[in-house]
């Protein structure tokens, strides 16, 4: 197969499905592609790397969709003041006061109430599966935990969580490669009803401030010459929520796969002859929650070897970096322990993932605790994946806990 069409196989429901053997044949070509006019596809390892250090690259703003999508603008799904999709100056101020409240002593002092938590989902699992019953673990676990956790730090009630997943899975429609314009009916409505949720929570919290980070956004957004404007606040709320648990969702689930399919690897943690967190690092590599993102400069440069004029998009295989056999010893095989590790699943430089470190810490506490609280864990029917390649992961995947 040619670069071309190891593209468009990319982008089939096939290719979603299981692309990686799609990524083994783009490294029998090298470090980069271009599979068609204006696009050049990044998969080598440190290729992609490089990209994504390197601030010349931009991610697509405003002034961008004003070129290639003019009509965005009548639609509120397109939260185009959060750091995902802002270039500098503004992403750099904005990031700054994010970077204050988001802090890792504030994400370190979660790892209590992290555990907390996952025992609580742990026990309501033992109780729907304790006569042997199939428990869909997608749902009870993988979704419950990392909603709660952003929810408990965001400040959100407690009534108000379980009505976000339709809300965030709408918005996380838009972030797919050729999605159908018609996802974004559904996206403008659920965007609009964040919107004015998180506007009544920040009017409620400038009003009686709490110890959570919707109150302490509030505060840095009202003071000083870098404030945040009102859309910058909320549209970075809906970005703190959407990435807060879409991702972490997809961790878990992608883990459990692996756990399910090689429970050798799953005992090796129980056992704890390998460290849950060396676990969490070789799932993020092995099989990433986030496969792709999308950056563009304004001159021309050479990357992987291949020509980037100004303006192409440059497609980063975060999956395919992560499989790269130039940089991975046996790519393909799962191993927690191997001395080579550095996933690119959080990306790097400006855009490094603010939540990276909760990500880590939940999905180690929440390992550890599941396999200890079920050592017979088991697969009770066929897993379902969602049907996407930039966010990749389970829709459902039923197990027997008994």
């Amino acid at each position: 197969m040619d670069a071309t069409e190891i593209f468009t196989a990319l982008l089939e429901p096939a290719g979603k499905a299981d692309p990686y053997p799609l990524y083994a044949a783009l490294h029998q070509l090298g470090e980069a592609v271009q599979p068609m006019p204006g696009v050049v596809v990044v998969h080598g390892y440190d290729a992609v790397s490089g990209v994504l250090r390197d601030p010349a690259f931009l991610v697509s703003d405003a002034a961008h969709y004003d070129q290639v999508f003019p009509g965005w603008r009548e639609h509120p799904s397109f939260v185009m003041d959060s750091i995902l999709n802002l270039n500098a100056p503004g992403h750099g101020r904005i990031r700054s006061l994010m970077t204050r409240v988001f802090t890792h002593r504030r994400v370190a002092g979660l790892e209590p109430a992290i555990a907390r938590l996952t025992d609580v989902l742990l026990d309501q699992m033992a109780e729907r599966g304790g006569d042997g019953s199939p428990v869909e673990f997608m749902h009870d676990f993988a979704f419950l935990l990392p909603v709660t956790v952003i929810c408990e730090l965001l400040g959100i009630p407690e009534a108000d969580r379980e009505s976000f997943r339709p809300l965030i899975r709408d918005l996380a429609a838009t972030l797919e490669v050729g999605a159908d314009l018609s996802v974004l009916t559904d996206a403008d409505t659920s965007a609009i009803k964040l919107r004015e949720y998180f506007t009544d929570l920040a009017r409620h919290r400038r009003a009686s401030p709490r110890d959570d980070l919707v109150s302490a956004l509030v505060q840095v957004s009202d003071v000083g010459d870098g404030r945040l404007s009102d859309d910058e606040l909320l549209d970075n709320l809906t970005l703190l929520l959407l990435a807060g648990f879409e991702t972490t969702t997809n961790l878990l689930g992608n883990g459990l796969q692996v756990i399910l399919r090689e429970p050798a690897a799953g005992a090796a943690v129980r056992d704890r002859r390998v460290p849950a967190g060396s676990f969490v690092e070789e799932v993020l590599r092995y099989d990433s929650p986030v496969q792709l993102t999308g950056r563009r400069r304004a001159d021309p440069v050479v990357v992987g070897g291949v020509d980037v004029p100004p303006g192409a998009e440059v497609v980063t295989l975060l999956g395919a970096g992560n499989r790269d056999p130039r940089r991975f010893a046996a790519p393909d095989a799962f191993d927690p322990l191997r001395p080579d590790g550095g996933p690119l699943s959080f990306g790097g430089g400006p855009h490094f993932c603010l939540g990276a470190a909760l990500a880590r810490l939940e999905g180690a506490v929440a390992f550890q605790r599941l396999l200890d609280r079920f050592p017979r864990l088991a697969p009770a029917g066929e897993p379902e994946r969602r049907a996407g390649l930039v966010l990749r992961g389970f829709e459902t995947q039923p197990v027997t806990v008994a």
